[in-house]
């Protein structure tokens, strides 16, 4: 059984005492037996100032890209770190002036693209040099924290969806992250790390022993979080990554896709460790809403071995290659940014794009982000925090 920082910290509340403190939280802010964070800490005493919440809300009422204005009342001020421009990422300059602690405690999903990670590495660089601590109150990576997969972000396509330099699948704690966000960006400020009891590198979320609390509206299970490394993608293209589903990023489609020809091409890809399934699905909103859209399910077959991020380009190749003059690559703006295609963002630079329009073979496309993969692995050694 995984005990999460969380539930360490309230065995021993004593450095809390007689602190003036800030929560970043959303809903998987939970004890083992699922009693909310600022409840817990509130029955020991320890009073907050007020509680920050990400992308989504604190309980994860808005979908993506929805600035969260009205919060639910909790007998605590619960401030948004996500609004209607990229200033509302950081936090306002008076909601620091009477805080010395800042606890973190979200559980992420072992993605790049995950803003909560993201909010995590901007709120450190708000409160550097302020005499601000942070406390992180580690949870697992849900797909395992010894494989990583996907190329390195280029700098210049930093965004709300790159922030860290890690890639796309990283595996690493979101403490982990922050000690190696801390180094990257030499920032000034005390970091500390609850650290989780019993969590292995080499598990995945189901053997942890945790509940599955819902993350995000779109993220209602693991099984969604071990594909979406890949399937995430789908939001730079103009195809439907399900949301407006009740199975969202676990299939993808379009009207203009025929799932069987799609089927066929990707199995002359030799995918491996997941199976398509054709089938057909009704948007109720997002993309395509009310409109029956082409699509195919993936049934990952062993998650040891799976590649999400490359299962992603497959398929952004194939549908390129399939439907020319109906696929696309979205130009609209993506997480408060205009000035790089979503898909470029989210692949930290513009190579991958450009290989898939040159229709390179796929092999080659594959093998032009393995350098960084062997870079990261061993460089994030230095941060590895468990076994």
């Amino acid at each position: 059984m995984v005990v999460s920082g969380l539930d360490m910290l309230l065995q021993d509340t004593s450095r809390l005492k007689n602190r003036n403190i800030a929560l970043i939280a959303n809903q998987t802010s939970v004890t083992l037996d699922l009693k909310y964070s600022w409840l817990e800490l509130q029955k020991q005493g320890i009073a907050l100032k007020r509680i920050f919440s990400p992308e989504h809300g604190l309980f994860s009422t808005e979908q993506d890209q929805v600035a969260v204005t009205g919060q639910p009342h909790i007998h605590c001020d619960v401030i948004s770190l996500y609004g209607d421009s990229a200033d509302t990422l950081l936090p306002d300059e008076r909601f620091l002036q009477d805080i010395d602690l800042v606890i973190f405690d979200i559980q992420d999903i072992g993605s790049r693209y995950y803003t909560y990670i993201n909010t995590l590495a901007l709120f450190m660089e708000a409160i550097s040099g302020r005499n601000i601590e942070i406390l992180v109150l580690d949870r697992p990576n849900p797909l395992n924290g010894q494989t990583v997969e996907g190329p390195l972000p280029d700098p210049a396509y930093r965004s709300f969806v790159g922030i860290l330099p890690v890639p796309p699948r990283h595996g690493m704690t979101p403490g982990e992250l922050a000690n190696l966000y801390l180094d990257h960006k030499k920032l000034d400020i005390k970091l500390g790390v609850v650290a989780m009891q019993g969590w292995k590198r080499s598990l995945h979320f189901p053997q942890t022993g945790l509940h599955w609390v819902v993350p995000s509206p779109n993220m209602p299970n693991w099984e969604t979080a071990l594909v979406y490394p890949g399937m995430c993608l789908f939001e730079g293209l103009n195809i439907s990554e399900g949301r407006g589903t009740t199975t969202p990023f676990l299939h993808f489609g379009a009207p203009f896709i025929e799932p069987d020809t799609l089927a066929a091409t990707l199995a002359s890809f030799g995918i491996e460790d997941v199976l398509f399934r054709p089938t057909y699905f009704k948007p109720s909103f997002h993309k395509y809403a009310g409109e029956v859209a082409g699509a195919l399910f993936l049934h990952v077959t062993d998650p040891d071995m799976f590649h999400p991020f490359a299962t992603g380009i497959a398929l952004t190749k194939a549908l390129y290659e399939l439907y020319p003059g109906k696929f696309r690559f979205l130009r609209e703006v993506y997480e408060f940014n205009n000035r790089y295609p979503a898909f470029d963002l989210l692949c930290g630079g513009g190579t991958l794009r450009a290989m898939i329009e040159d229709k390179r073979p796929l092999e080659e496309i594959r093998e032009s982000w393995t350098a960084d993969e062997d870079e990261f692995l061993s460089f994030k050694q230095d941060y590895h925090m468990y076994h």
